[in-house]
This record gives structure tokens, C-alpha cells and sequence, in this order.
């Protein structure tokens, strides 16, 4: 009996870890929807743009997935990355033709926030408007403020 509990116990012990550890891949579609709705927050579009432009980023989103895939089954190569940036380049200049006035403005916007990604502060959830943080470059960036400096004891 007790050997019966101890198998059937690291029986569902393996299952368990073996779906803990599966990351599911989105679809094209999941990834296309998540596209629109982020851009749907930033930029002001109509339901025919918001169509084309669906259906913009869900030939994209599958070149995505395929390339995914294309590196989890190790048949990657070097000339697929950069077909996939021309792709991404082409169906951007598409949308941007799609697009007129203060929209333009308003996507180019949030392809900046896109590529520069989420900020600290709004993963936190302690996102202030009026304050903006001290961006500090170069090699001053590096060195440290003298309070914290240990002592020698």
C-alpha cells in the first residue's frame, strides 16, 4: 500500500511540474488582438482602420509564431530575422498610409513606447505624471554618489 501511494505521489508530483514548466505560446490571432488593443489606447482609429490594421498585424503575428517555431525546432537561420524586419518595416509604412494627421503622430508615439517597453514605474503601478525621472548618460551615469561609500571599520 505504501509503495501504491508513493508511485501514485510522484506520478502527480511529475505531471504537476511538467505543466507548471509548458509555456504556451500565444496564437497569431492572441498576438494581432493584443497589437490592436494597445494601439486602440494610444491612437484614435475608426472601425475600418481598425480592420486593416488587423489584419496587418495578424500577418505579421504569424511570421512571428512561424519564426518562433522555426528557433524552438532549430531550423533558425541568419536571413530569417532580417526578413522578419522587413516585413515589420513594410506593414508599418501600410499602416502609416492608412493613417492621416494627428494619428500618425499619435502611432509614431506608441511604436516608440513599444520599442522602448514598459517603464519601472508603470509595472509597479506608482506611475507619476508629473514627475519624470532623472535620466542620467555617459560615464557620470556609472560612478556612485558618495553616501554610499562603506566605511572601514
Amino acid at each position: 500500500m505504501k509503495k501504491y501511494i508513493l508511485t501514485l505521489s510522484v506520478v502527480l508530483g511529475m505531471t504537476c511540474f511538467a505543466q507548471a514548466q509548458s509555456n504556451k505560446v500565444p496564437t497569431a490571432t492572441e498576438i494581432a488582438t493584443k497589437n490592436i488593443q494597445a494601439m486602440e489606447k494610444k491612437v484614435k482609429i475608426n472601425a475600418t482602420q481598425k480592420s486593416i490594421i488587423y489584419n496587418y498585424s495578424l500577418d505579421v503575428a504569424k511570421e512571428q509564431v512561424a519564426l518562433y517555431k522555426k528557433q524552438q525546432a532549430g531550423q533558425y537561420s541568419e536571413e530569417d530575422l532580417p526578413k522578419f524586419y522587413k516585413l515589420q518595416n513594410q506593414t508599418n509604412n501600410s499602416i502609416r498610409n492608412i493613417l492621416k494627421g494627428e494619428q500618425l503622430a499619435q502611432y509614431d508615439e506608441f511604436l516608440e513606447e513599444q520599442l522602448r517597453g514598459v517603464s519601472k514605474k508603470k509595472k509597479k503601478g506608482k506611475a507619476n505624471k508629473d514627475e519624470e525621472e532623472e535620466v542620467v548618460t555617459g560615464i557620470s551615469g556609472l560612478i556612485l554618489p558618495t553616501s554610499t561609500k562603506t566605511s572601514n571599520k
